[in-house]
Formats: structure tokens, C-alpha cells, sequence
């Protein structure tokens, strides 16, 4: 499916600090006039700045995830079928038996449910999230804290005194990517940034001591189906080379864009598609079709995750049957 596009979601967000976070940059420098551990930093918009890595952003994510997934579904490999599973991070060999798979689409459909989003050593992902910049470097507040590890038996001083930089005020915007996906995989993905908003998991150094907390601001989502065109009256959407037709408000999945036959070989539910309030339109250049939630408000990007969350919801049904 990595060769083909049948749909393409987008969300773009701004990461809000509810309080200080640092994501650390990878060495030390010499300065000693610096903190200990400092944020990372890169070039952009014409000077330095501290940024949020997407691979810190997307290693969060998977992370939760998977807990996700192994709440409601299991950390082992069923043998009955069921996909909502999620492997072994830590063991490398619990993969291998992808390894004597020679058709892509049996590894994608015997991959957990995670990792057919987020990859493996087999597969590639399919999630794809930017680093996220700061809107205005001068609504950043960067100051520096001090700290002490502590001797569990002895109550001392382990290590330290060091001192850290954090980050407690700014507005950081980046999109996260998700192309050929199920509803219940849109949905996931929903129910994670739910929970990063809510304070249940955080991104950085020390979460557990209270870092890393921050607000999701949804800006806009857009879901794409490039393989499509709208009819003469704007009230369906049709591909262009298949048969396939739709209402002109319906949030489809990407096994909709395939015949049962190749749909079953990877797994895909069909049918995967939710009425939503939005109406489609022409992607730019009058090719393709796309629907777009804008904002956080009752139409807005919130109302996108709810139609996923809703195939997410059937596929817990499915799957308890």
C-alpha cells in the first residue's frame, strides 16, 4: 500500500506548554556558563531556536498508544485472528516471524494493530509527524532549574547538584501525517491526542516529576482522497478509474478504495466509512477530493476524531464478538 495513495489525513496542531518541558538535547557543550541539560535547538525562521523534535513527538504517541491497544486488547500474539494487539518493543525477536513472509500484504495483516500505523523492522510507517516550531520565539520563556538525584536506602545526595533548562510559556505548531489509514486508526490516533490534552501522559525528560505536560490546540484537519472527483452536482464522490461511489459527506477508510478480495488480504474492514457534517470539495488544481475540519469547535477537528472514534468503537465490538 506504500505505493499507492487511496486517502490522506493531515491534522495540524499547536502544542501549548501547561507548564515546563524540556526535550534534551543529545551532548553537552563545553560552555560552562550553560545549563547542564539544555533544550534542543535548531535553525529556523532565520536564527536559533528551540523546537520539538517529531521524533520525540511521534516515540510519545506510539507509546501511548500501544497502552492503549493492550488495554483493550492484548500484548501477545492472538492466534485467533484478532487485531488488536501490540508486540514487544523491547524484544526483537518476537518479529522474526514476519521475517519468513514474502507478501506484503500478509506482514501488514499479521503485524499488531500499532505497528501497521507506526512500522516495524518489516514494515514502514505510516505515520509521519513534523517538527514543531515555535509561532513567535518572543512568547518563548526559557529559564533554568536546579535539581538533585536522591539515594533511595540512604536518603543523600546521588547526584548532583545540576541544573536544567525548561520551557513554560510559547505556542509550538506542527502536522502530523497519516496516509492510507482505517477509521479506527484515525480514531487511536483521536483518542491519544485526548489524552496528551488531558494531562494523562507527557512528552520530554521527567515526567514524572511534573515536566512535559501540555494543551492541544487543534488548528485544522484535511482528509484527502486523490484517487476521486466530485460529480457534476457536487453531491458524490466518485473514483476516477474504479466504481466506487459515495455521499459527498462520508469520512472514508482505505478499504473502501479496495474490492473485498484485496481489502480481506490486508485486513482492512470493509465497508469504513462515517457520515460526517462536512462537505467535500476539489483538491487544488481541481484534482481530487477533499473534506476539512477547521478549529476546535463543534464542527471542527473534535468532530473528525468523533466519526473515527466511532469505527474504532465498532471495532472493539467486532473483536469482542
Amino acid at each position: 500500500m506504500h505505493k499507492r495513495f487511496v486517502n490522506h489525513c493531515t491534522i495540524d496542531l499547536t502544542l501549548i506548554p501547561d507548564g515546563p518541558i524540556l526535550i534534551k538535547s543529545g551532548k553537552e557543550g563545553a560552555d560552562p556558563t550553560k545549563p547542564d541539560m539544555e533544550f534542543v535547538e535548531t535553525y529556523h525562521a532565520g536564527g536559533k531556536s528551540i523546537y520539538l523534535p517529531g521524533s520525540s513527538l511521534k516515540g510519545a504517541i506510539r507509546a501511548h498508544a500501544e497502552r492503549i491497544v493492550r488495554t483493550v486488547g492484548t500484548d501477545k500474539r492472538p492466534t485467533n485472528g484478532d487485531p488488536l494487539w501490540v508486540s514487544n518493543p523491547l524484544n526483537r525477536d518476537e518479529l522474526k516471524y514476519l521475517d519468513s513472509i514474502p507478501d506484503s500484504q500478509d506482514i501488514y495483516r499479521l503485524s499488531s494493530f500499532t505497528d501497521q500505523m507506526f512500522g516495524n523492522t518489516s514494515i514502514a510507517s505510516r505515520v509521519r509527524i513534523q517538527d514543531a516550531y515555535p509561532i513567535d520565539k518572543k512568547q518563548l520563556k526559557i529559564q533554568e532549574r536546579n535539581g538533585v538525584a536522591i539515594d533511595r536506602v540512604f536518603g543523600s545526595v546521588a547526584v548532583g547538584p545540576f541544573n536544567y533548562q525548561v520551557c513554560t510559556a510559547g505556542e509550538f505548531r506542527t502536522k502530523i501525517h497519516l496516509k492510507n489509514f482505517s477509521l479506527a486508526q484515525l480514531g487511536l490516533i483521536g483518542l491519544v491526542l485526548r489524552d496528551l490534552n488531558d494531562g494523562w501522559f507527557g512528552i520530554g525528560f521527567a515526567k514524572s516529576r511534573g515536566l512535559g505536560t501540555v494543551t492541544v490546540k487543534y488548528n485544522e484537519a484535511v482528509v484527502q482522497y486523490p484517487g476521486c472527483k466530485l460529480d457534476k452536482d457536487n453531491r458524490q464522490i466518485q473514483q476516477i478509474v474504479k466504481p466506487g461511489r459515495w455521499g459527498h459527506a462520508f469520512l472514508l477508510g482505505a478499504g473502501e478504495f479496495l474490492d473485498t478480495e484485496e481489502a480481506a488480504s490486508y485486513g482492512f474492514s470493509k465497508p469504513d466509512r462515517e457520515q460526517t457534517p462536512i462537505a467535500a470539495e476539489p483538491m487544488d488544481l481541481g484534482f481530487g477530493v477533499q473534506l476539512k475540519w477547521q478549529g476546535d469547535g463543534e464542527t471542527g477537528v473534535p468532530n473528525l476524531f468523533k466519526c473515527a472514534v466511532c469505527a474504532w468503537s465498532k471495532l472493539l465490538t467486532g473483536a469482542a464478538a
